[in-house]
C-alpha cells in the first residue's frame, strides 16, 4: 500500500480518485528512495505506471509556500511533456495540493511561454531539452533553485543527438540536486552515462518489462520489399481496423506513407516532428473522436503518444530491435481496450528477427497471408 512507502494521506486520497489503491513495482521500488532525495535510476515497461513513480514523491518534496521552480522534467516529444503535464494537473486536483505547473516545448513562440512563466510561477516545469536550454541561457528557467530534475524515456534523451544539450542543464543546477532517471528500456550506453551524471544513484532493472500484455494477438505477413504497400492496402481492407497506428521506420516516409493512403480513400494522417502543436493537438483529437482512424509514425514521432483505444499496430517496417517492439506492441489492448492486434510485414531477410522476438518476450507471432480479402 501508498502508506508503507512514505506518502502523506492527502497524495493517497488524490490517487485513489483516480483509481489507484495499489503500487506497481517501480513505484514500490522509486517512491522511498525519492523520498529519501536519492539518485534513482529507473526502467519500466510502457504502462508501469512510472510517471507517477516520480510525480507522487515529488509532490511531497515541493515547498508550495516558495513560489519558484522546484522540480524540471525533461521528456523527448511534445505529446510526452503534455501527459506529463495533465498527470500533475489532475494529482493536484485530486490531492488538493497546490502544486503548479507548465509544459515548455519548441515551435511555441517563446516570449508567450516567457510571460506564461511569469504568470502560473510553476513549481514543476516539464520541457523537451532544447527548449528548456533556451529559456536557462535566457534566465527564464532558474536553474539555481531546482531542487530535483527528471530525464524520462532517458534511452532517447541521453542518445547521441539529444546528451549534449540534457548534460549542459545539468551542469547549469547546484551541485546538491536530486537526479532521476526514467525509462521503458535502458541499454547499457544509457546506463553508464546516466551514472556519470548522478551521485550513488539506486538502480531498479524492471524484470516485468519482458512481459507483453496478454490480451496482444501477434502477427506478421511475409512479404517481398516492393510489395509493401500494396499489402499494407490489402491488410487494412481486410481487418478494417477501429483505430490503426502504423509504424516506419526512417521518417522521411512517413509522409509518402500518409498519402498513398489517402489517395486510396483511407482516413490517414501523418505525425512527424515538423508538425505545430496544434495541428498534432488536432490530429490526435481526430483520432480520439474516429474522425481519423489511421495515424502513421516512425518510434521517435509516436514517443509519448498515450491514447487509449487503438485497436491494431501495424509495422510496415518490422522493428529494428526487441525494445522497439516493445514500446509499439504496448501501444494496443491499454485502458478499455481489451484486446489488440500487432500485425508485422515482414521480408524474408527479417524473419530470423520474429524466433529472436518471441523467445525475448514468450510469445507467439502467427504467421498469416491475405487470401480472397481476408487475413488467414
Amino acid at each position: 500500500m501508498f502508506n508503507k512507502l512514505g506518502l502523506n494521506e492527502n497524495i493517497i486520497k488524490g490517487l485513489e480518485k483516480q483509481g489507484i489503491t495499489t503500487p506497481t513495482k517501480i513505484q514500490e521500488l522509486s517512491i522511498p528512495c525519492i523520498l529519501e532525495n536519492k539518485d534513482v535510476i529507473g526502467e519500466a515497461y510502457t504502462g508501469s505506471g512510472k510517471t507517477l513513480a516520480f510525480v507522487a514523491p515529488l509532490f511531497q518534496k515541493i515547498d508550495t509556500k516558495k513560489k519558484e521552480m522546484q522540480v524540471l522534467i525533461l521528456a523527448p516529444t511534445h505529446e510526452l511533456v503534455m501527459q506529463i503535464v495533465s498527470q500533475i494537473k489532475l494529482l493536484s486536483k485530486n490531492s488538493e495540493i497546490s502544486v503548479t505547473t507548465l509544459g515548455l516545448i519548441g515551435d511555441v513562440n517563446i516570449d508567450k511561454q516567457i510571460k506564461k512563466i511569469k504568470e502560473i510561477k510553476p513549481h514543476i516545469v516539464v520541457g523537451t531539452p532544447g527548449r528548456i536550454a533556451d529559456l536557462i541561457r535566457k534566465r527564464k528557467v532558474t536553474a539555481h533553485t531546482l531542487k530535483t530534475i527528471v530525464i524520462d524515456e532517458a534511452d532517447n534523451l541521453l542518445d547521441n543527438t539529444s546528451s549534449p544539450t540534457v548534460k549542459d542543464i545539468i551542469k547549469a543546477t547546484m551541485r546538491d540536486r536530486q537526479l532521476l532517471v526514467f525509462s521503458a528500456t535502458i541499454n547499457d550506453s544509457t546506463l553508464s552515462l546516466a551514472k556519470s551524471l548522478m551521485k550513488e544513484p539506486e538502480v531498479f532493472k524492471s524484470t516485468e518489462k519482458i512481459s507483453l500484455n496478454p490480451n496482444i494477438s501477434h502477427m506478421y505477413i511475409e512479404v517481398d520489399k516492393r510489395e509493401k504497400f500494396e499489402t499494407l492496402r490489402k491488410l487494412i481492407a481486410a481487418v478494417n481496423p477501429e483505430k490503426a497506428l502504423i509504424f516506419v521506420n526512417r521518417g522521411y516516409e512517413i509522409n509518402l506513407v500518409t498519402e498513398k493512403l489517402q489517395f486510396h480513400n483511407k482516413s490517414a494522417f501523418a505525425i512527424h516532428k515538423g508538425l505545430s502543436k496544434e495541428q498534432r493537438q488536432n490530429a490526435l483529437e481526430s483520432f480520439r473522436n474516429g474522425k481519423i482512424n489511421i495515424l502513421v509514425s516512425s518510434d521517435i514521432s509516436a514517443r509519448g503518444l498515450d491514447i487509449q483505444g487503438i485497436t491494431h499496430i501495424i509495422n510496415l517496417d518490422f522493428p529494428s530491435n526487441p525494445n522497439e517492439y516493445l514500446h509499439r506492441a504496448g501501444r494496443t489492448a491499454r485502458g478499455n481496450n481489451l484486446f489488440g492486434y500487432t500485425i508485422s510485414l515482414v521480408t524474408p531477410k527479417e524473419k530470423a528477427a520474429i524466433r529472436i522476438y518471441e523467445r525475448e518476450f514468450n510469445i507467439k507471432i502467427e504467421k498469416k497471408s491475405l487470401k480472397q480479402g481476408k487475413l488467414i
